[in-house]
């Protein structure tokens, strides 16, 4: 009386897997079944045909214009400001794109300011026990979704210097925030480090 051993598999030594009869009708029905034969993948460093068109829809590739009479190119703006050289995309200094935010900032708190009516921002990050009207963007605390919870203030770098400030919502009545939003809003900081936002300026 001989006790049969059972075969471990391992992932160095796996278990042969047992083929499938000819007879089995999922073999019929399998995506092999359906699927052209395709030739094995090469390296992509000996691949061949490099910018070779396989497959084209429609009569004609890149149809031809033709305009009538002259025209001109004028660029508006400051010369700064304009592209006048090839540069690659999302290659963009840090210090820049910062700056191009900040100046975006400043023009969307100057039409806020202009549409209702306000008399101008003060810091989000000093203490202020009356109701002060503050400029910045919408942001999270953190990596996940925001929610009432979660929402912080990124001061304008003019009057608040880009300080990160929470933001109390509960004594609004309804509000639609999203990250990266441009807001001036009025609220309360007695301590400095959470403002009790009574209203939201928006455009």
């Amino acid at each position: 009386q001989g006790s049969q051993k059972r075969s471990n598999s391992t992932p160095e030594t796996p278990r042969p897997k047992r083929a499938p009869s000819s007879r089995s009708p999922y073999g019929l029905f399998s995506p092999g079944s359906f699927s052209p034969s395709v030739t094995p993948s090469q390296k992509y460093s000996s691949r061949g045909g490099r910018g070779e068109v396989v497959a084209s829809f429609g009569p004609v590739q890149g149809p031809a214009w033709s305009g009538h009479g002259g025209c001109a190119v004028k660029l508006f703006g400051c010369p700064e400001e304009n592209l006048t050289k090839p540069y690659k995309f999302m290659f963009q200094n840090a210090l820049d794109v910062r700056e191009a935010l900040a100046g975006r900032v400043e023009e969307l708190g100057e039409v806020l300011r202009r549409h209702h009516g306000l008399d101008g921002f003060t810091s989000a990050a000093l203490p202020a026990q009356e109701p002060v009207t503050v400029l910045g963007q919408i942001s999270c605390d953190g990596n996940g979704k925001l929610n009432a919870k979660s929402v912080l203030l990124v001061g304008d770098r003019e009057h608040s210097g880009g300080a990160q400030v929470p933001l109390d919502l509960s004594e609004l009545p309804e509000y639609s925030l999203f990250p990266g939003q441009v807001v001036a809003l009025e609220g309360t900081n007695s301590t400095g480090r959470r403002i009790v936002v009574s209203k939201l300026y928006e455009v």
